[in-house]
């Protein structure tokens, strides 16, 4: 999300006034279109009038409260035609490789007809009601990369602006911002006519758009190793270069410590009511805590912030770990910010199976980058526990139950650890890999991955995702968190919600302060 809008400030782009067909009863269009140096993109927006009982977050909902595609360029009256009669039916609609993405989004129901009202009335809506939630609607899915019709990955890969991953998702996001903020003050003035006011730019700007993520993200980390490898390798660097600052000046540590205040003030307000994540959630708020308490003790030290995170990796849980990563970065955009344009990679590039070596070889490899792999006892229930499959009927990734549910045999190749030791296992001495492979087929998917991990050592996780106990939201909360969330309401183990562009500039704000992640609003 911060990467989207510094290119947006940096290169000056310009956003058009919205094209508005929106009547009195919600129901209509409307097209936002931003111009880059280069290209011109437009989100063409559908706003429908959805009866309580149909609205439904889960992918198999046929209606939905807005629907969305980002259409590359300005579209005509035609295209806008094509896309009324395909994109409020989502899946069972299609789109063309003129579009790029295709979206949807329901009502926080509670929040928005709160907001309208007191908008209607001339009054503000009380800053508390609208932290609780965080949104007045949530997508729940943002669709590219050929889905649908739309766009080929490979077919924007080589524009500047798209080149990074999810940039074409995030703009869409920030754009359903844009829109979902003028529909609710559209409503506000059918209610409420000439009493009728706009939200107040502070409270309008610590409003995002809710996202409700499930199992279906998490296969995305184990499918695209050496992308992973280069967003944790960015993350890595960055974290290396920060801790090896020497001197850090007053102002520095007083901009780190409001940070710091900001990121536990953000957890403070995570909601959850799983039994299993409250905790966690305490722990975290407790750990926070801890780490300003320690705050001061740290200028003193030679090199404070890799005194910092030193104490932090041997005193703190995880989470507070990972939160304390993130805060190191912000006072050193010059030493960070860069990296942004190292997080992309042409995966194609390395799919390639090289079969010159040996079996010996293979082993070798394996023994060093999946000795943890080698480790685990796969004939025990508990680590064979569960398998990852695609429900027919919701069309969604699962879990699955090994010893109570039938499917087993349509497992999805998700099972990496368990795969690499029965390859090792499989492995003769002293053959050539290129004949084994020819022999062995079915061990060609995890020799790439074995052949991958010797150039990426952060493409794998390193667990085992079939074991009883793996928490597949920790997959779902790392690729969120290098979207750019901050705030996460945990449902479940495989469930959550989060907040996109929450405390953003919207595109009249738009200036080069890019510390906006926690930013201190009055909500």
């Amino acid at each position: 999300m911060r990467v989207l809008l510094r290119r947006v400030v940096s290169e000056n782009w310009r956003f058009d006034a919205p094209d508005w067909h929106v009547d009195e009863k919600g129901v209509g269009h409307a097209v936002y279109t931003v111009h880059g140096p280069d290209r011109t993109y437009s989100l063409v927006a559908f706003a429908h009038d959805l009866p309580a009982d149909q609205r439904s977050d889960r992918v198999i909902a046929e209606a939905w409260d807005t629907t969305f595609s980002l259409h590359d360029g300005i579209p005509a009256g035609a295209d806008i035609e094509r896309l009324r009669a395909n994109v409020p039916l989502q899946e069972a609609g299609r789109i063309s490789k003129r579009e790029l993405t295709l979206s949807r989004a329901n009502r926080s129901v509670r929040l928005w007809e709160y907001v309208v009202d007191c908008l209607s009335r001339g009054e503000q809506p009380e800053a508390e009601q609208l932290y609780a939630v965080g949104y007045l609607m949530r997508t729940t899915a943002v669709y590219g990369s050929g889905k649908f019709g739309a766009a080929d990955r490979g077919d924007i890969s080589d524009r500047d602006e798209l080149r990074n991953p999810f940039q074409v998702e995030m703009l869409t996001v920030y754009l359903i911002r844009n829109f979902v903020m003028d529909l609710v003050e559209h409503m506000a003035r059918v209610r409420g006519g000439d009493t009728a006011v706009v939200l107040d730019p502070e409270l309008r700007r610590c409003l995002g758009i809710g996202n409700s993520t499930g199992l279906g993200m998490a296969p995305f980390l184990v499918h695209h190793p050496a992308l992973l490898n280069t967003w944790i390798l960015a993350r890595e660097t960055a974290l290396a270069r920060v801790r090896a600052v020497e001197s850090v000046p007053d102002v520095i540590f007083d901009e780190m410590q409001g940070h710091l205040q900001l990121c536990l003030r953000n957890a403070e307000n995570w909601n959850s009511q799983h039994e299993i994540q409250m905790p966690k959630v305490v722990e975290l708020c407790a750990g926070m805590a801890d780490v300003l308490n320690k705050f001061n003790d740290i200028r003193r030290e030679a090199r404070p912030w890799d005194a910092l995170y030193t104490w932090v990796e041997k005193h703190a849980c995880e989470d507070v770990q990972e939160q304390v990563v993130s805060a190191l970065l912000e006072p050193y955009p010059e030493l960070v910010d860069g990296l942004s344009d190292c997080m992309f990679i042409d995966e194609s590039a390395h799919f390639k199976l090289d079969g010159s070596g040996t079996t010996d070889d293979l082993k070798a490899q394996i023994e060093q980058a999946y000795d943890w792999a080698l480790e685990i006892d796969y004939s025990s229930p508990t680590e064979q526990a569960r398998f990852w499959y695609v429900s027919e009927a919701k069309l969604e990734p699962r879990l699955g139950e090994r010893a109570e549910e039938e499917g087993a045999a349509l497992e999805q190749p998700l099972a990496i650890a368990r795969d690499v030791a029965a390859l090792y296992a499989s492995l003769p001495d002293g053959q050539s890999l290129a004949v084994f492979l020819r022999d062995h087929p079915e061990h060609r998917h995890i020799v790439r991955r074995v052949q991958l991990a010797q150039k990426f050592p952060y493409s794998e996780i390193r667990d085992n995702l079939l074991e009883s106990k793996i928490l597949p939201i920790d997959m779902l909360r790392c690729k969120l968190s290098f979207f750019g969330a901050t705030k996460f309401d945990p449902r479940s183990d495989r469930w959550v919600r989060i907040c996109m562009f929450k405390n953003a500039p919207f595109p009249h704000e738009l200036t080069g302060d890019d510390n906006w992640s926690y930013g201190a609003m009055p909500c």
